[in-house]
C-alpha cells in the first residue's frame, strides 16, 4: 500500500507549469508589515531550510512589499506552531511552512483542539522522499546488511524528529514488517537527527536527502534504502522498500498553509506568490539539487489531499500503537 505517493504520482507532472505575473494587475491586498513565516520544526531540518529558500527567493526577486520573517516553532512535534497559526492576531499576516505533523500532531494531541480543515490552503511546494542512512563506520553497506545488525542487537538505537511523527511512522513501519525492535530517540529536527548520526551518538535515522546532504556529501554516512516509489535520480544504486517486497513508499509534505481566518484576498495573495516562487528557476534548482519530487496543487487539491492524508495518517497511527 503506497500511503502517500499513489495520491500524487498521478499530480506530479500533471499540472502545468505557467509563470504567473505578479505585476501585471495591481493586487487586491498586499500585507503591510513584516509577514510572520512560521516554521513547524527546528532549526536546521528540511523545513526550515525550506523555508528560508523560498524566503531567499522571495527576497531576491522582489517578489513581495513585506520582508517573509522566518520563525522557529518546533516544540511539541509541531504543536507550537500549529497553536500559533490557530491563534494568530493577524492571520492576513500569518503563514506557516509544514510536513506531516501537521496531520499527526492534532490526532496525537487531542486537547490541542486544532481542526486543521480550518487553515487556509497556499500551496504544495514539493514532497520529499525518506531514505534509511547509516554512518559509513558501521561497516554496513546493504539494507539486508542493516537488518541482520538490529537483529543482533540487544540496543539498536535510531534517532528522529518529535514522536508519532514522519521519522517515527517510517521507523515503526520497519520494526512491524521485518520484525525486529529498536530504541527511538526523538529530536526537534532533522538538523540535529543528521549531526547525531554523523557524531555516532545514534546508529541509524530515516532522514529527508535535505537533512544529511552535507554528511552524505562528506561520506560520514551512507544511503542503504528510500522509501520513495521509484529509485532516486540522486541515488540510483540504493533500492527502494518496494523492491524489497512491501508495497510502501512515504514522503514528507512541503507545504505552505495559511491561519484560521485569513481573508479571501489575502490567501490569493499568497498563493499567487508561492506559485510564482514554484514556477522559478531557483525553485526548480532547489527540488533536483536536494531530491525533492515536484507536486504543485491548488487550493482546492491541496484541500483535497489534506482529507487524504487524515485518513491515511490515522491508519498509520493506528498500526504504530498495535
Amino acid at each position: 500500500m503506497a500511503i502517500i505517493s499513489n495520491f500524487f504520482t498521478k499530480l506530479a507532472f500533471g499540472s502545468a507549469l505557467g509563470l504567473i505575473s505578479m505585476t501585471g494587475a495591481a493586487q487586491a491586498w498586499e500585507p503591510n508589515k513584516p509577514v510572520d513565516f512560521v516554521i513547524m520544526a527546528g532549526a536546521g531540518g528540511g523545513a526550515d531550510q525550506i523555508a528560508r529558500f523560498l524566503q531567499s527567493v522571495a527576497e531576491k526577486k522582489d517578489l513581495t512589499v513585506r520582508p517573509l520573517v522566518p520563525n522557529n516553532k518546533g516544540g511539541g512535534s509541531g504543536a507550537e506552531a500549529l497553536i500559533a497559526l490557530n491563534n494568530a492576531s493577524d492571520p492576513d499576516h500569518t503563514i506557516l511552512v509544514t510536513l506531516n505533523s501537521f496531520f499527526t500532531t492534532p490526532m496525537r494531541q487531542e486537547n490541542l483542539g486544532i481542526d486543521i480543515k480550518t487553515f487556509t490552503p497556499v500551496a504544495m511546494m514539493g514532497v520529499d522522499p525518506f531514505v534509511l542512512w547509516v554512518h559509513k563506520d558501521s561497516g554496513i553497506t546493504t539494507f539486508e546488511e542493516w537488518l541482520e545488525a538490529v537483529k543482533t542487537s540487544d540496543d539498536y538505537i535510531m534517532g528522529g524528529t518529535g514522536k508519532g511523527q514522519e521519522d517515527s511512522i517510517v521507523i515503526a513501519y520497519l520494526e512491524k514488517a521485518f520484525d525486529i525492535n529498536v530504541k527511538y530517540i526523538p529530536y526537534k529536527g532533522g538538523g540535529d537527527v543528521a549531526k547525531e548520526l554523523a557524531g555516532q551518538q545514534i546508529m541509524a535515522t530515516v532522514n529527508n536527502p535535505s537533512e544529511t546532504k552535507g554528511f552524505y556529501a562528506n561520506g560520514d554516512v551512507v544511503p542503504l534504502l528510500s522509501f520513495s516509489d521509484e529509485r532516486m535520480p540522486a541515488f540510483p544504486d540504493v533500492p527502494t522498500l518496494k523492491e524489497k517486497g512491501h508495497d510502501f513508499s512515504y514522503y514528507n509534505q512541503r507545504a505552505v498553509v495559511g491561519a484560521p481566518g485569513m481573508s479571501d484576498e489575502a490567501a490569493e495573495y499568497y498563493q499567487n506568490l508561492f506559485q510564482t516562487i514554484y514556477d522559478s528557476e531557483e525553485w526548480q534548482g532547489y527540488m533536483e539539487t536536494e531530491s525533492l519530487s515536484p507536486l504543485w496543487m491548488n487550493p482546492e487539491e491541496q484541500s483535497t489531499y489534506w482529507d487524504t492524508q487524515i485518513v491515511n495518517h490515522k491508519d498509520l497511527l493506528a498500526g504504530m500503537e498495535e
